[in-house]
């Protein structure tokens, strides 16, 4: 059996399609979660960022909601082998078929960003916008989100643009970045963005993950030393 050890759990994933990786760790690290009360996690996967934002925050309740049956399985583990396990629930459903009346104040998804192909391997379905387009990803957040909730994403560098821009044409404003480098001299790999319904003066970072080979900068490891077991 596949599993990753985190400090307060662990996760098992030898069905899942995506595995624990840093995109992961850097968004549920990374969100201002804090005062949230009602999450909404948009492809949860193995249910590694709910898990995270209910570390973070005791106070919220988590809705997870993820397409992959087997995936959505050992989610529903990982988090009954949590102590947070009141608080979290995995839904197996495509997001596009979610129906709720309920306005969450946390939106959080770390999607598919590659364009869509016609593989049916499960790995390339995860990480395609087969099933879930920039498109129906920001107008299913436009619905759900309440007025003056925080919808936060990771995406390649490459996607920024496009991502942003179908964002400001639903009335979803970004707020805060994070650019994010492998190493120091390298190209910016990822970005991490928070957008709102709220227009404000944009908070810009910057975050280099190793000084060199498995070498952590300062900056990271302050970001991820409550998760990760050997920071």
């Amino acid at each position: 059996m596949s599993v990753f050890k985190f400090k307060k759990f662990s996760i098992v994933q030898s069905k899942s399609a995506m595995k624990v990786g840093t995109d992961g760790v850097l968004l549920g690290s990374w969100v201002n979660c804090q005062s949230a009360k009602k999450i909404l996690d948009i492809g949860a996967g193995t249910g590694l960022i709910s898990l995270m934002l209910a570390q973070r925050n005791n106070e919220c309740n988590i809705t997870a909601v993820e397409i992959d049956k087997e995936t959505s399985e050992e989610a529903n583990i990982n988090i009954n082998n949590s102590k947070w396990r009141d608080r979290i629930s995995i839904i197996n459903i495509n997001i596009n078929n979610f129906i709720t009346s309920d306005k969450f104040d946390f939106i959080v998804s770390n999607p598919p960003y590659f364009p869509a192909n016609f593989s049916k391997n499960k790995r390339a379905i995860a990480r395609h916008t087969n099933l879930l387009s920039f498109q129906d990803l920001i107008r299913t957040t436009v619905k759900l989100l309440s007025s003056k909730g925080i919808f936060a994403v990771i995406l390649p560098k490459i996607a920024e643009a496009i991502f942003c821009k179908t964002a400001d044409a639903n009335k979803l404003f970004l707020i805060r970045i994070c650019q994010v480098k492998g190493q120091k001299n390298s190209d910016i790999k990822r970005v991490l963005l928070e957008f709102s319904f709220e227009k404000s003066s944009l908070d810009s970072d910057s975050l280099v993950i190793e000084e060199s080979r498995h070498i952590y900068t300062n900056k990271y490891i302050d970001l991820c030393q409550d998760f990760y077991l050997n920071m």
